[in-house]
């Protein structure tokens, strides 16, 4: 009996042990993550601003069929957004990305060939960059300084090459939707009620509803006592940090 008594007492000390040690792995491991999140490099997803200023920006990778109605709705009101290309659209649609530039839009690089660069090793990913900003340039005459990222998939090593070329990477905190064939209502409950001044909207020139229902969500955008300005000049070009929130703010 005594023996058992040991036994059983080494075993359940043994087992404490045990648990200890696997709760302060686990303990461990989470500390890490937590501590690798802390690190990762953010894009700009809105900027802080005190000013009623937002912009609204249009990412190009497919069709084309709308992007002439965007514009002519885009002159009526007067007003300037931001126009992400793909490189393989800008091939395509030469006299496209001519118009927006023309017009006096930002026209911003968004890769290449739209891959999830995350999964490109540094070169590739900075071929997907170049490549695209030659092309635009060379139809533009002006080399973008503005990027997005395909799929809104980014890693340190991406944000790295980007800094590397002094390009500003924006994404956006205000999603429209519009790709899933959201219809005018439907984007402008997700739109207005989320606008804040710095926001940053997403839409994109192939959507099926967009260029229909462009005229309505400005309205509603101005309505609510919000100016309309492209991208390059919401952002600060300089002494600027980004805050865990993907918020850029001025240093103080």
């Amino acid at each position: 009996m005594k023996i058992f008594l040991v036994t059983k007492t080494k075993i359940i000390w043994g087992l404490s042990a045990l648990t200890v040690a696997i709760l302060g792995f686990v303990f461990t491991l989470s500390n890490s993550f937590l501590f690798a999140d802390s690190k990762k490099k953010l894009p700009i997803y809105k900027v802080n601003r005190e000013e009623k200023i937002v912009s609204i920006s249009f990412d190009a990778a497919w069709g084309n069929e709308y992007t002439q109605n965007l514009l002519d709705t885009l002159k009526k009101y007067e007003i300037k957004t931001t126009f992400f290309l793909v490189g393989m659209w800008v091939d395509k649609f030469p006299d496209s990305v001519k118009a927006i530039a023309e017009a006096g839009h930002d026209i911003g690089n968004h890769s290449d060939t739209h891959p999830h660069l995350p999964k490109q090793n540094r070169e590739k990913i900075k071929e997907q960059i170049e490549n695209c900003n030659n092309k635009i340039e060379n139809l533009t005459g002006k080399r973008p300084i503005l990027f997005r990222f395909p799929y809104g998939d980014y890693d340190n090593k991406s944000m790295e090459e980007l800094e590397n070329l002094n390009m500003y990477p924006v994404q956006w905190d205000i999603d429209s939707l519009d790709w899933k064939d959201k219809k005018c209502d439907e984007m402008c409950k997700r739109i207005i009620p989320k606008l804040s001044p710095g926001s940053i909207i997403l839409m994109h020139n192939g959507a099926k509803y967009t260029a229909e229902s462009l005229a309505t969500i400005i309205e509603k955008i101005q309505a609510e006592g919000y100016k309309i300005v492209p991208i390059s000049e919401i952002i600060y070009k300089d002494n600027y940090k980004i805050n865990t929130q993907g918020e850029q703010i001025i240093n103080n």
